[in-house]
């Protein structure tokens, strides 16, 4: 599975993402000229050799009329842009319908999370920090690198958002600034001991596009590095890094809890596990085994995911006999899986796909053939010929 990783252990701001992302391409200079073209008002990019501690990486140069910006500080010198401005200048490049999207699908996340820190409605809403051509030719760029790339997913480290405090358009504020926090809200973050903003709004918001899943680097061989570097200098390489390469899908922690029972009847036995199901557990199933003195008993096993572990062992102790229960914590591979619906002659029927390792598997959703074969009167297998389209 092609996976794209990022490294957001400095943070993430417009220019360092577009700048890793740019790296990874055999032919950056072509991308450079292409988007020269675009046309946006003012804009001229260029891609420029940049080092930090010792480690050589690029640079994403933004010249406004012949001048280069910082996004922290823009604000104080340019018209503020609002999401209609945004728009029309966004329609006028002429992108790729499904690039456009995402370019305006970040904008109205920034300008959602600027309506709720400021209590206006959207329309009102002024970019300070992310709304001048700077900002614009950011976040485009990273929306037509990602289309250009194209990974099965995108993976990103817990953010670090930095510390102190943030010279904005309204004073000063802690860092996160609050609508960069409410970007990163459910994404796992952290401070650190450096005193300044890592993740800016654009940055965050790009992330929350793109990115399917935060956490560990998966297992997979990388076959492109991009380093894409910012414009302060720390005593840690002040860069994101993205690696792309194959991975072998993904994986989940799952815990596994089980129990022996040897004075339980089948009945009794069959309510707890319904009642393990019910509070979310994955699997409940049950293994005959032979127990001391040779009684006959049974292992009881739930796999569930971690945050159901506590819920799950009460349970357990509340509707079985047992003193104890085992725990093991086991790394699983999953596919991928989604559920897509279906229009057939029989009505709407949900269809479950699963991809991974090379492999692809589809199935009919066992309730909706259910359904068919009840209201028709037939039996499932005749349900799923008649819905799959089989000798009609």
């Amino acid at each position: 599975m092609k996976t794209l990783y990022l490294d957001c252990s400095m943070g993430a701001a417009g220019d360092m993402l577009v700048a890793a992302l740019l790296e990874l391409l055999p032919d950056r200079q072509s991308f450079v000229n292409r988007f020269n073209a675009l046309g946006i008002p003012g804009v001229t990019v260029s891609a420029e050799p940049a080092v930090k501690c010792g480690v050589t990486g690029t640079h994403f140069r933004v010249s406004v009329n012949g001048a280069e910006e910082d996004e922290h500080h823009h604000e104080h010198h340019h018209h503020h842009s609002g999401m209609h401005d945004i728009t029309q200048i966004v329609e006028s490049m002429r992108l790729d319908p499904a690039v456009e999207a995402d370019v305006l699908a970040v904008y109205r996340s920034i300008a959602e999370a600027e309506s709720q820190v400021h209590g206006e409605p959207i329309e009102q809403i002024h970019f300070h920090e992310v709304g001048t051509m700077d900002a614009i030719a950011d976040v485009t760029a990273v929306c037509l690198l990602m289309h250009e790339l194209s990974p099965d997913a995108v993976i990103a480290s817990p953010v670090n958002v930095g510390g102190g405090t943030v010279h904005c358009a309204h004073g000063i504020l802690p860092v996160p600034a609050p609508a960069t926090a409410l970007l990163l809200r459910d994404i796992p973050m952290y401070g650190g001991t450096i005193q300044s903003e890592l993740c800016t709004p654009t940055g965050a918001a790009l992330l929350r596009r793109f990115v399917t899943k935060f956490g560990a680097m998966p297992l997979m061989r990388g076959a492109a590095y991009g380093y894409g570097m910012g414009k302060k200098d720390f005593e840690q390489a002040n860069c994101v890094r993205a690696i792309l390469g194959e991975s072998e899908g993904e994986t989940e922690e799952i815990i596994e809890l089980s129990c022996d029972v040897d004075d339980m009847t089948g009945e009794e036995i069959g309510f707890a596990a319904e009642r393990l199901f019910e509070l979310g557990a994955r699997d409940v199933y049950t293994m005959p085994v032979q127990m001391k003195k040779g009684r006959p008993g049974v292992l009881l096993r739930v796999l569930c995911m971690p945050e159901q572990r506590e819920a799950l062992v009460e349970a357990i102790f509340r509707h079985t006999t047992t003193l104890g229960v085992r725990e093991a914590r086991l790394r699983r591979h999953v596919m991928e899986r989604s559920i897509e619906t279906l229009d057939t002659p029989c009505g709407q029927v949900r269809r479950k796909t699963a991809t991974g390792y090379g492999v692809e598997r589809g199935k009919l959703e066992y309730e909706d053939l259910a359904r068919v074969a009840r209201e028709r009167n037939i039996s499932l297998a005749e349900a799923r010929r008649l819905v799959s389209g089989e000798n009609e």
